[in-house]
């Protein structure tokens, strides 16, 4: 019911690059791998988070193949190969790595068909195996793409964890973010984030933010300077990382400007491509922010319980405007209608206007017979 509105996001989102030789070097590669070709194209890049397990293009069928993603073999395809004649398996081999692959990995701990080995070291193209089954080394080779080439950007803001809800405050500097973001602490909630806010998406299009590592668990307050958070209150008051939920843009009060009074309006702001729910709120002298934050928090819990209070309280409100009118009618309908005093020598004077009189064209029967709002005042009460 609420115009759906969206604000930008961050400026410079950046989608970081990995070589075959960061990959493997990684500390946390869960699995063993070993080379066992291609040594000369350790620095080739990788640029996708996801694995690519494309027998097809074994029998030739090279469409869909990322040359920039890795590359899976497995049981499947190596039964394949073994199908096939000396000569078919080697032009199998060449074909497959004539595509300029950045590396490929052989699962299963099978022994490496020696055309394989033969074709990736003629191209340069690293080639790995390892003992994993094909579904632990997906896992393992996702879980350090994801951290390395997950897109990130930076934000000026502050983050807070609210009742386990991650609140992204932005807003001009000078709003009072920071201040905010105390008071909040000072409540026991914890601060993830002040100034530079450090975002980065992960699939299925959730948004992370954490701080920059020189302001970690610091925060700025105008007229007492910058704070280690962790010293004064504590490891509880902290937290390395968050989900943003919600982004909440403080704003200046200004009479002319309306915000939104029912908490149906819906705005969005993106941030790496993802829409994220934007609270407009007005900030001015008296207002306990900390409190208008945390009920942004609560509320935010119940919607995630399927609870829409804005939305319900709506409902109410049309459904009441609706069903009136009715209630209305037919109690009016039920009354007899008035008539007029007495005129001179007692005889009664003339109805009042009816329905009929007042509106010609409708029918005598109609189910509002006279209309007390509109009807003339009788010439006797003049």
């Amino acid at each position: 019911m609420g115009d759906k509105k969206r604000e930008p996001g961050a400026q410079g989102e950046t989608i970081p690059e990995l070589t075959v030789r960061q990959l493997i070097e990684d500390p946390q590669m869960a699995i063993d791998l070993r080379r066992v070709a291609g040594e000369a194209g350790l620095d080739r890049p990788l640029r996708h988070p996801r694995v690519q397990k494309n027998g097809l293009a074994l029998a030739g069928h090279f469409h869909g193949v990322v040359p920039t993603r890795v590359q899976l073999l497995g049981e499947t395809e190596l039964s394949y190969l073994d199908s096939l004649s000396h000569e078919g398996r080697s032009v199998a081999a060449r074909g497959y790595f004539s595509m300029g692959l950045s590396c490929v990995v052989v699962t299963g701990g099978h022994e490496m068909p020696k055309a394989l080995a033969t074709a990736a070291e003629a191209t340069g193209t690293p080639l790995f195996t390892t003992t994993a089954r094909s579904s632990r080394t997906i896992n393992a080779l996702h879980a350090v793409l994801d951290e390395r080439l997950a897109p990130h950007t930076r934000l000026h803001g502050v983050l807070v964890d609210v009742f386990g809800v991650g609140i992204l405050l932005v807003g001009k500097s000078g709003i009072g973010k920071s201040e905010c973001a105390m008071e909040l602490v000072m409540r026991g909630h914890r601060l993830v984030a002040d100034d530079v806010v450090q975002c980065d998406w992960r699939p299925p299009g959730l948004v992370y933010g954490q701080p920059a590592e020189l302001l970690r668990h610091h925060i700025e307050i105008r007229g007492l300077g910058v704070l280690d958070l962790r010293q004064l209150f504590g490891i509880t008051a902290v937290r390395e990382r968050k989900r943003i939920a919600i982004v909440v843009r403080l704003c200046e009060w200004k009479d002319e400007e309306e915000f939104d009074r029912l908490g149906v309006e819906e705005r969005f702001h993106v941030i790496l491509g993802t829409p994220i729910r934007e609270l407009r709120v007005p900030v001015r002298p008296g207002r306990d922010m900390g409190s208008i934050i945390e009920m942004a928090a609560r509320n935010e819990m119940l919607r995630r319980d399927g609870a829409h209070t804005a939305h319900d309280f709506l409902e109410k409100i049309e459904s009441h405007m609706t069903t009136r009118p009715a209630i209305e009618q037919e109690t009016e309908s039920m009354a007899p209608p008035p008539t007029a005093p007495s005129g001179e020598g007692g005889k009664p004077s003339s109805p009042l206007p009816s329905w009929s009189t007042l509106m010609p064209q409708a029918s005598g029967t109609e189910s509002s017979a006279w209309i007390p709002a509109v009807r003339p005042r009788p010439k006797g009460d003049e």
